[in-house]
């Protein structure tokens, strides 16, 4: 894991990763906070990495809680560089506690960071 923590606003679709901006597992919840982390990946191109972000119970329209975001991704190169993350979006109350986010290759979890989002204002960013 290179970095984790908060990032400048990300677009998915650009090839460039989002940039850091501080090293954190305590994020204050407000819209459009980029949350996450950055692996590099070595000597596995061409294989799947499984990822999984398991947040505190995003409810869907109907007000049911949503299940973890799971995908898969093809490693690019022999040394590529991943970021996974999320930001946060209205309402921001089902948004709140935990979210684990883990990237599996082979089966085996190479990387795994839990992420608590708060709307405390008193409390600092301290890792």
């Amino acid at each position: 894991m290179r970095t984790y923590g908060v990032y400048a606003r990300w677009d998915s679709k650009s090839k460039e990763l989002p940039r850091f901006r501080a090293c954190t597992t305590r994020i204050r919840a407000e819209i459009d906070v980029e949350f996450g982390f950055v692996v590099n990946v070595k000597g596995a191109k061409n294989r799947e990495l499984t990822y999984c972000i398991d947040h505190p119970g995003i409810l869907d329209a109907d007000g049911t809680t949503r299940a973890p975001f799971k995908g898969i991704v093809y490693v690019k190169t022999n040394d590529w560089d991943f970021y996974l993350g999320d930001t946060i979006w209205e309402p921001v109350s089902d948004k709140l506690g935990n979210w684990r986010m883990t990237l599996e290759l082979d089966g085996k979890i190479v990387a795994d960071k839990t992420f608590e989002l708060h709307n405390e204002e008193n409390l600092d960013n301290a890792s």
